[in-house]
């Protein structure tokens, strides 16, 4: 969700018992909201300047910790109820589904004669906080420098991130994405509250997102071999989902989804194993039994029937949604400008751009304020950024340092080599936007943030958005997931499997198209693969969709037209690589 979006929303949504997810990428964001919310709120201020000790880390705890005590704070104004917090407290619970036990619990109760304090000690024991969790991409792990001189790695990016995040009063878990950094997860074993007690207790949890059971059985190991445990596989969409888009080898999330279901035990005895062992060689604490592992999933998901499809057959424990939550101003941090782009933005508005200056494909929304600006900037002959915030300098093409290939200083030295090597693509190397400030600049426009910085905003909503055309209350979205509601996401909406399908065909025959000039026996093997999964998924669709019984039966005509349709582009693109490797 980048970082600004959901960088306060448990300060919004928290005490209603609603997780969120911090990204703690952008230190210089999170002091500045620091500053924010501690004047808001009448609380003392005191800067941490970057060039002080530590700075990151201590600016990441800081926050932190003032999310967590206004969060609890505001949980306890809920529960210590009076007669102007009333609707309030009603509010919290007409979030819930009706199938809430508490929920029916508190309306029983209300219905009935009830007192004040009787229904405040209630309140106390039923309600909780929802949990705040935070976000580290693990490949964002810029080396730094002191007086030219390189810094332990603790001082990498990522590094002193996780450091802010073990170091704060939370309660809840570190979700890493971006696929596996080694040296981070060893820096991991540093914190006491990553590890489990006798009772299986973990205060700072371990969640991975993978895209595939092989990297979930990977990385999980590697964890356990340290003592660490995943608490929780957080699957995603390779492409149907918000943020950068890791697209797998044509593996589609159906497939996935069931080899996590087929395999979960098996995953966890395997992991245990390791984990045991490894904590009694280093003496720590033994568990008196196997932790808990949750498989959860997110990438697409717009209707509760999919959310309760997901959960019931596939044995997930929950499911994720995030881009939908951009619409609802009540949960994030979104400038009213680009709001008002999403709310109208059409399937042709949301497409997978090479803008991200890690050369990883992002999803972005068209016409977005920072890529006018970009355009402004190259139209001017000044292409590129100024680089301020420096956490996607993370090329090494011109120096040890690394430089962000988004920079203005990346940009005028490639275009100077065009006239030397004619093969570099101009449009290419000017496309890089700097998204450290475009996902930042939402924050600073809502709170009126004293900068000289550009307020360009940067997003990254996944596909899924189009189908979403109204501003949602809290109240609304939640009975979109709880199918309370069936009037939010467009009625024409692709069932998510099928979607994400025709995002893999587009995304695979764009990357034929890009390597037909220049096919070699390596592509051959890639796209051999990739195409051989697509076919594979097909078919369990088919199969799929064919034999389950779900309350989406009346849709299944329209899935299997559009598998055929599939089938056929998915023949046509085989044909085209055969023709190709019969060249090589």
């Amino acid at each position: 969700m980048g970082t600004a979006f959901t960088a306060d929303t448990p300060l919004k949504v928290a005490q209603y018992g609603i997780d969120s997810v911090i990204s703690i990428v952008d230190d210089v964001l999170l002091e500045r909201l620091r500053k924010v919310y501690s004047e808001k709120n009448n609380l003392p201020y005191i800067e941490i300047h970057k060039s002080s000790e530590d700075a990151r880390a201590n600016r990441i705890t800081s926050y932190l910790n003032l999310v967590n005590d206004l969060s609890q704070l505001k949980l306890k104004e809920l529960t210590n109820l009076s007669k102007d917090k009333f609707e309030e407290v009603k509010k919290y619970f007409d979030i819930l589904p009706e199938s809430s036990s508490i929920k029916k619990d508190f309306f029983q109760i209300i219905n009935n004669s009830f007192s004040f304090d009787d229904l405040k000690e209630w309140l106390s024991e039923n309600l909780s906080l929802g949990s705040i969790d935070v976000n580290i991409m693990t490949k964002v792990d810029k080396k730094n420098y002191s007086k030219n001189i390189e810094l332990p790695s603790e001082f990498n990016d990522a590094h002193a991130a996780l450091r802010g995040y073990a170091q704060s009063n939370l309660e809840s878990s570190v979700i890493f994405s971006a696929g596996m950094n080694p040296r981070l997860y060893g820096y991991i074993g540093q914190f006491k509250d990553f590890y489990p007690n006798k009772c299986g207790y973990i205060k700072k949890k371990i969640v991975l997102k993978v895209s595939d059971y092989r990297s979930a059985v990977i990385q999980g190991k590697f964890l356990a071999k340290k003592g660490l445990w995943v608490s929780e596989y957080r699957i995603e969409s390779g492409l149907n989902c918000g943020g950068h888009a890791f697209a797998t080898d044509g593996l589609l999330m159906g497939p996935i989804l069931a080899e996590f279901r087929d395999n979960r035990q098996e995953l966890i005895d395997q992991t245990s194993d390791v984990l045991f062992q490894a904590l009694e060689r280093d003496e720590r604490i033994i568990p008196e039994k196997k932790l808990e592992l949750k498989v959860t999933a997110q990438g697409g998901v717009g209707t509760s029937v999919e959310q309760s499809f997901l959960v019931d057959y596939y044995k997930l424990d929950s499911v994720g949604w995030g881009t939908p939550f951009l619409l609802v101003p009540e949960a994030t941090t979104v400038d009213d400008k680009t709001r008002e782009q999403l709310l109208k933005a059409k399937e042709n508005d949301l497409y997978l751009s090479n803008v991200s200056p890690l050369g990883v494909p992002f999803n972005n929304l068209r016409n977005n304020s920072k890529d006018i600006e970009k355009i402004e900037k190259i139209n001017d002959g000044k292409p590129g950024s100024n680089c301020p915030r420096r956490f996607l300098a993370l090329s090494s093409e011109y120096g040890d340092k690394g430089i962000c290939t988004a920079s203005r200083q990346f940009q005028k030295i490639k275009i100077k080599e065009i006239d030397e090597n004619s093969s570099i693509n101009f449009a290419k190397v000017v496309d890089k936007t700097c998204l450290c400030m475009g996902l930042a600049a939402a924050a600073v426009v809502n709170y009126d943030i004293k900068s000289s910085e550009s307020k360009t905003v940067s997003i990254c909503p996944g596909p899924n958005l189009a189908y979403f055309s109204k501003y949602m209350s809290l109240k609304e979205i939640s009975s979109q997931i709880y199918g309370m509601s069936k009037n939010i996401a467009r009625f024409d909406r692709p069932h998510m499997f099928i979607k994400e399908l025709d995002l893999y065909i587009n995304y695979i025959s764009d990357k034929l198209a890009e390597s037909s000039n220049d096919f070699n026996k390596k592509q051959a093997k890639y796209f051999d693969k990739f195409l051989n999964n697509l076919n594979d998924g097909i078919f369990y669709y088919t199969d799929l969709f064919g034999g389950v019984q779900t309350k989406f039966s009346q849709s299944k005509e329209n899935m299997f037209n559009d598998l055929d349709v599939f089938r056929k582009k998915l023949s046509t693109l085989t044909q085209k690589v055969d023709a190709l490797i019969s060249d090589i």
